[in-house]
C-alpha cells in the first residue's frame, strides 16, 4: 500500500470514473470496492469507495455527494512519450463533456483536471538557449492541445532565418 493516496470525490459515479481512468492507462486495476450497507445513507449495495491503481500509482474514489467538486487547484499531470500519446488522451478525456482547456489543460467529463504533457515539452522549455524557450513558451501559451511539432518549430524559427542564404 502507497504511504499517501489521493482520494477523489465523486457524485455517485465514482464506478463509472474508475473503469473510465482505467480503460485509459496500462497497468490499471481496481484493488478494493466497499459497498453501502443496509444502516448507510447511501442505497445498500452500491459503491461507497473504490481503491484502484491507474499506471501503477493508487487512488481512492468516494461516493461521496454532491457538496464539493473538483476544480483546477489540483490536477494530473500525464508524461506522454509522444504526440500519439497526447492525442489520444486529449481525445478520450475531451470527449462526452470533457472541456479543452489552455496550455495543455483539460477537464474530463467528471470535472477532474488534467495536464497532458508531451515529453519535449519540458525538454524545449528548459533549453540552455533562453530566446529558444522563450519562443516554445509563446507558442504552447496560443495553444489547448501540446503540438510537438509547433514547439519545435518555434524553437528552430529564429535559427532558420539566420541560416546563411547560400546554403
Amino acid at each position: 500500500m502507497q504511504k499517501i493516496r489521493p482520494c477523489l470525490w465523486f457524485d455517485g459515479n465514482a464506478e463509472e470514473a474508475v473503469e473510465f481512468y482505467r480503460s485509459l492507462f496500462p497497468d490499471s486495476e481496481v484493488l478494493e470496492v466497499q459497498r453501502w450497507g443496509e444502516d448507510g445513507p447511501g442505497e445498500p449495495g452500491s459503491v461507497l469507495t473504490m481503491t484502484f491503481r491507474l499506471a501503477g500509482t493508487e487512488y481512492l474514489a468516494l461516493n461521496g455527494g454532491p457538496q464539493f467538486t473538483f476544480n483546477e487547484a489540483v490536477s494530473f499531470s500525464v508524461d506522454c512519450a509522444d504526440q500519439a500519446e497526447v492525442d489520444r488522451l486529449w481525445e478520450r478525456l475531451t470527449a462526452d463533456g470533457g472541456e479543452p482547456g489552455p496550455c495543455g489543460w483539460l477537464k474530463d467529463k467528471f470535472g477532474l483536471s488534467w495536464q497532458i504533457v508531451p515529453r519535449r515539452l519540458p525538454e524545449l522549455l528548459g533549453d540552455p538557449d533562453a530566446a529558444r524557450a522563450g519562443r516554445v513558451m509563446a507558442a504552447m501559451m496560443k495553444m489547448h492541445k501540446i503540438e510537438v511539432a509547433e514547439l519545435e518549430q518555434a524553437a528552430q524559427s529564429s535559427a532558420d532565418k539566420s541560416s546563411p542564404s547560400g546554403d
